[in-house]
C-alpha cells in the first residue's frame, strides 16, 4: 500500500512539471522553441523558488526559474551587500519569455544575462520571472517580485517599463531595459534607472563625432520612411544645430528594402548641384549600400557617409563587398570590438536552431551582459557612481544619490574590405 501511494504522487509531480512547460508555439513569432545558449561550463543548480503566495489560473501564472550561488568561499569584497547580511542579493530578471513578439529577444537578454552570472555571480541568486505583454500582467508579477527581491532587473517592453515607471509599485533598485514611451518628458522613479540601448541616443553621439570632423557642415539626412528610421533621422535633425550643422532631410521610398531608382538619380542630380559636406544614413546596411553605388561615379567624389549601429548588419550577413568603404559609424563593443579582452571573456551565444543570429539579437545578448554587471555594482556600492567599461559601451551612472542618470559612449567604427573595424574613440 505504501509503495502505491509513492508511486501516485511521484506521477502527479511528473504531471504538475509538464503544465508549467514552454507552451509558445513553434511556428508563432518570437517562439522559444529555439533559445539562445552560451558555451559556458554546465548550467547553474536550479533549486525551488522561494514561497510566495497563493498562484493565480495557470495561464496567468508567472514561470520562474531560480539559480542559486553558495555565499562561502567568496572573498569579502567580492560579496554583496545583501539585504539580509550572508545571504545572497536577490536578482529577479523579469522578461516577456511568454510573448509571441519578444519572446526571442528576451531569450537573448536571459542568456547574456545568465553568461555574466556564472563569470561574476558569487554572492547573488537569480530568479527568472516570466511575463507576458498586457500591462495589467507586468504589474501584478512586478509588484510580486519586488516582494521577494532585493533587484529587479527589467522589464524589457518599452510599454512595460512605461507602465511600471507610471505606477506607485516602484520601492526597490530596478533596472529597466528599455525607455519609457515618449522618454523625453518621462521622469523615472527615483529607485529605477534605464539602461536600455537607443539608436536615438547613438544618432546624436555621430552628430557630434561629424561636428568635429567637420565644423560647420553642411548635411543631408538621407531616410528611409520606416518608424525607426524616421526617429534616428529626427534625433540628427534635433540635435545637429546644437554642434554647429546645418541639416536638411530627405526621405526615400523603398520597397521591400529597395531604395526608389529614379528618387536616388534625382538625388544624385541634387548634389552635383548644390554639393554638401556630409551625408548622415537613417538607412539599413543594404540601402547604404545602394546609396553609396548611386552616388559613386564622377563627377561627384566620396562624399563622407556617417550611420549608426543600423548600418551594421552583423555576422548574418555574408556580403564582403567594398561599396561602404570608408563609411563611418557606431556600435556596441560587442559588435567591433570582438578581440578585446572584455568581449572575449564572455562566451558567444549559440541558437539551438543553427541559425545565424540577427546582429540585434547580438546586441540584446551583449544588453543582458551589461544589465547582470550593472545590478551587481549598484548591490556592492549603493549609491555611488559607477564606471563600467562594458559591452555595450562605457557606461557612466548614477544611480541611489538624486535623480538616476546614464550615459553610454559607444566605439567609432569605419568601413574596411566590407567589415566595420574600430577606429580610435571619437
Amino acid at each position: 500500500m505504501l509503495a502505491e501511494k509513492i508511486k501516485t504522487l511521484l506521477l502527479c509531480v511528473v504531471a504538475a512539471l509538464s503544465v508549467s512547460a514552454c507552451s509558445t508555439p513553434c511556428g508563432s513569432p518570437g517562439a522559444l522553441c529555439a533559445p539562445i545558449e552560451t558555451v559556458t561550463s554546465p548550467p547553474p543548480r536550479v533549486t525551488a523558488p522561494p514561497e510566495r503566495p497563493p498562484a493565480p489560473p495557470p495561464e496567468e501564472a508567472a514561470q520562474v526559474e531560480t539559480f542559486a550561488v553558495a555565499m562561502p568561499g567568496a572573498a569579502p569584497e567580492e560579496q554583496a551587500a545583501a539585504a539580509v547580511p550572508g545571504q545572497p542579493v536577490r536578482v529577479g530578471l523579469m522578461l516577456p519569455l511568454r510573448s509571441e513578439a519578444l519572446g526571442r529577444a528576451a531569450d537573448a537578454v536571459r542568456a547574456g544575462f545568465m553568461a555574466a552570472w556564472e563569470r561574476e555571480g558569487a554572492g547573488f541568486e537569480v530568479t527568472v520571472v516570466e511575463t507576458g505583454d498586457a500591462a495589467s500582467d507586468v504589474l501584478s508579477t512586478y509588484q510580486n517580485a519586488q516582494a521577494q527581491h532585493d533587484i529587479i532587473v527589467g522589464p524589457l517592453a518599452r510599454s512595460a517599463v512605461t507602465a511600471v515607471a507610471g505606477s506607485p509599485l516602484v520601492n526597490k533598485p530596478t533596472i529597466a531595459l528599455n525607455h519609457p514611451e515618449g522618454r523625453e518628458g518621462t521622469v523615472l522613479p527615483p529607485k529605477m534607472l534605464s539602461i536600455g540601448l537607443s539608436i536615438e541616443e547613438e544618432a546624436r553621439q555621430v552628430a557630434d563625432w561629424a561636428a568635429r570632423e567637420h565644423p560647420g557642415a553642411n548635411v543631408i539626412i538621407v531616410s528611409g520612411s520606416t518608424a525607426w528610421q524616421r526617429r534616428i533621422a529626427t534625433a540628427f535633425a534635433d540635435h545637429a544645430p546644437k554642434v554647429g550643422m546645418a541639416t536638411k532631410t530627405l526621405e526615400l521610398t523603398a520597397l521591400n528594402g529597395y531604395l526608389s531608382d529614379p528618387e536616388l538619380v534625382a538625388l544624385r542630380a541634387r548634389l552635383v548641384e548644390q554639393p554638401v559636406d556630409l551625408l548622415f544614413a537613417a538607412l539599413d546596411a543594404d540601402q547604404a549600400r545602394q546609396l553609396r553605388v548611386a552616388l559613386s561615379a564622377p563627377p561627384l567624389g566620396e562624399i563622407p557617409l556617417y550611420g549608426t549601429s543600423s548600418l551594421n548588419p552583423g555576422r548574418v550577413s555574408l556580403y564582403q563587398g567594398p561599396e561602404l568603404d570608408g563609411v563611418k559609424l557606431l556600435d556596441l563593443p560587442w559588435q567591433i570590438q570582438r578581440d578585446s579582452p572584455m568581449v572575449a571573456s564572455y562566451p558567444q551565444p549559440v541558437p539551438r536552431d543553427e541559425e545565424r543570429l540577427t546582429a540585434d539579437m547580438e546586441r540584446l545578448y551583449a544588453l543582458g551582459i551589461d544589465a547582470f554587471r550593472v545590478a551587481r555594482e549598484i548591490a556592492l556600492r549603493p549609491g555611488q557612481p559607477i564606471s563600467l567599461d562594458g559591452v555595450t559601451g562605457k557606461l557612466s551612472i548614477d544611480f541611489g544619490s538624486g535623480p538616476a542618470r546614464v550615459k553610454r559612449l559607444e566605439p567609432a567604427a569605419v568601413y574596411r574590405n566590407g567589415v566595420p573595424v574600430p577606429l580610435a574613440t571619437p
